[in-house]
């Protein structure tokens, strides 16, 4: 099984370094060794930073890839507007169990990813700098890296500046879900779409991005927009941030030139010579097979071009002795658990497409294949953030990667290999925290309660369904499956929700004597979150 990456792995580069600048001389890179390496900065008018980002083609280094100079002449013709001071976010949510590359730059060179914003910030007059992170390690380098500057969230500061630490969970990672976050609410998508550079952290335009994007900027802004496209390709100049992990002898990040031969990478952290196929951008992205990995270079339209994704950065091949199915399986499981659990075609859809790639592996046959791509395609673009695509998007590319792997399991008795676990997940599972209507931490331990259906009442309106996915799924009758259940501990505000809310009175909540034993076996449906796969506690939304 593969371990889990740990925060900071072994750096490599290729060519000159960047972003890696010093990694050879210090572990991590002070005050005043950053700038000993890269030297002082001088500010840049608004316009100025915006024709430098232009100049280089930056685009945002977080997933999304949009053109950093338009976000920035938007924020700040939004402020304008609005006659108030934007404000700058550096996303540092790094969630994906085979991303580390962001969370390497802060935990080496905090420095450079601040300098970036703060050009930013004085370019635009923002008096407001929040760097959002998920880890402990981050956390804490980011603060020293503010102390040393003398930056502080103290009123009367002419930059106020702080670190936002949020739960490591998928949807963290979503720029609205860091907003709410920043302005106190919970670490989720708040359900409907608005731009940040238009209402962001308190209703201010704000400037969000990853933070690869700044310390790029920063890059730029010393060296010069011309030797900085003297680096990798004419049309994505400078260098790129990957992490690479799977099944490889070295897990690595990797500072590259675009333009670099993907198969060369693999080669520096020890990938099989003919992988059976490449996951590249992530588990938000996209598989490649052996085919075009032979065509794929680094860079974002290279990748787009042979059916990829560079996405995040993560790239993980996987060998010829596993099943891919089997290995994406534990994949759209863990996709399923990290759901934010307040849209249907996430909290309802996930575990549906999971459950199907499940069935398909254990012989559903064609019916099995075409429930999948069903589910797959109903989730796309109907969600409050971006999980719910990106997923499908990856269950979709599982399907058109490995054609003769999936015949083998729908039209025979399977390929007949074992499932490695050479994908990196997250072990033991991730409570949320902050949830709508929650106290922060989640509760653990077991059940309380348990929940009756009564059936001489139940009419199958299936509300109870939608309010508590976690206990009850609908049959083919439209009435529950289920006549008795356990509670699960975090979704009791749930259950009682339901209760109160059943249109013919037809459930009941009843309290557990504590000296009843709690029982394993009932029937708890996971229609949500958690039951499927490695055993892992579900996730609920409470709202």
């Amino acid at each position: 099984m593969n371990e889990a990456l740990p925060d900071v792995p072994e750096v490599r580069v290729v060519g000159l370094p960047q972003l890696t600048s010093g990694f050879d001389l210090v572990e991590r890179l002070d005050l005043p060794m950053h700038l000993k390496v890269h030297g002082p900065l001088e500010p840049l008018g608004g316009e100025q930073l915006a024709s430098l980002a232009e100049a280089i083609s930056l685009k945002g280094r977080g997933g999304a890839g949009f053109p950093f100079a338009k976000k920035l002449r938007s924020v700040a013709e939004s402020a304008i507007k609005k006659g108030i001071r934007p404000v700058v976010v550096v996303n540092g949510s790094e969630d994906e169990p085979a991303c580390r590359k962001d969370t390497v730059l802060i935990n080496r060179a905090p420095h450079l990813i601040l300098d970036g914003a703060l050009l930013a910030a004085e370019a635009m007059g923002a008096r407001t700098l929040v760097i959002g992170v998920t880890r402990a390690s981050t956390q804490a380098s980011m603060e020293a890296a503010l102390a040393e500057r003398g930056l502080s969230n103290r009123r009367g500061s002419a930059l106020r500046a702080r670190v936002q630490r949020n739960p490591v969970r998928m949807v963290t990672g979503a720029a609205a879900s860091l907003i709410r976050s920043i302005d106190g609410g919970p670490a989720i998508p708040p359900g409907r779409k608005i731009s940040a550079s238009q209402s962001g952290v308190g209703g201010a335009p704000t400037l969000l991005s990853n933070a690869e994007t700044f310390a790029q900027l920063a890059i730029a802004a010393r060296i010069g927009p011309e030797r900085y496209r003297n680096t990798g390709l004419y049309d994505e100049p400078g260098t790129v941030m990957l992490t690479v992990s799977g099944a490889v002898a070295r897990p690595m990040v990797i500072e590259v030139p675009t333009g670099v031969p993907l198969r060369y990478v693999l080669q520096l952290a020890g990938a099989p010579p003919l992988p059976q196929g490449v996951l590249t951008g992530g588990y938000h992205g996209k598989w490649l097979d052996a085919a075009a990995l032979n065509e794929a270079i680094v860079s974002r339209n290279s990748l787009d071009a042979v059916g990829g994704s560079l996405g995040a950065g993560a790239i993980l091949p996987i060998s010829q002795q596993t099943c891919p199915l089997g290995e994406s399986l534990r994949v759209a499981q863990w996709l399923a658990e990290e759901s934010a659990g307040q849209c249907g075609p996430c909290y309802l859809g996930l575990p549906a497409a999971a459950r199907g790639l499940e069935d398909i592996l254990n012989g559903g046959g064609p019916a099995a294949l075409e429930a999948v791509k069903q589910v797959a395609k109903s989730v796309k673009r109907r969600g409050a953030c971006s999980h719910p695509d990106g997923s499908a998007m990856f269950i979709e590319s599982t399907l058109k990667a490995f054609t003769d792997d999936l015949a083998a399991h729908v039209l025979g008795n399977g390929c007949g290999r074992p499932v490695e676990g050479v994908l990196p997940l997250f072990e033991g599972g991730q409570l949320p925290t902050g949830i709508p209507g929650g106290q922060g931490q989640l509760e653990a331990g077991p059940s309380r309660q348990k929940i009756y259906v009564d059936w001489t009442l139940c009419r199958g309106h299936g509300l109870c369904a939608d309010i508590l996915p976690e206990v009850f799924e609908l049959g083919a009758d439209g009435f529950p499956t289920v006549a008795q259940a356990q509670v699960p501990r975090y979704a009791e505000a749930k259950a009682l929700r339901a209760v109160r809310r059943c249109p013919a009175l037809a459930l009941r909540l009843e309290e557990e004597r504590p000296s009843t034993p709690t029982r394993d076996n009932l029937p708890v449906l996971s229609q949500g979150r958690g039951s499927q796969g490695r055993g892992r506690r579900a996730l609920g939304s409470g709202r």
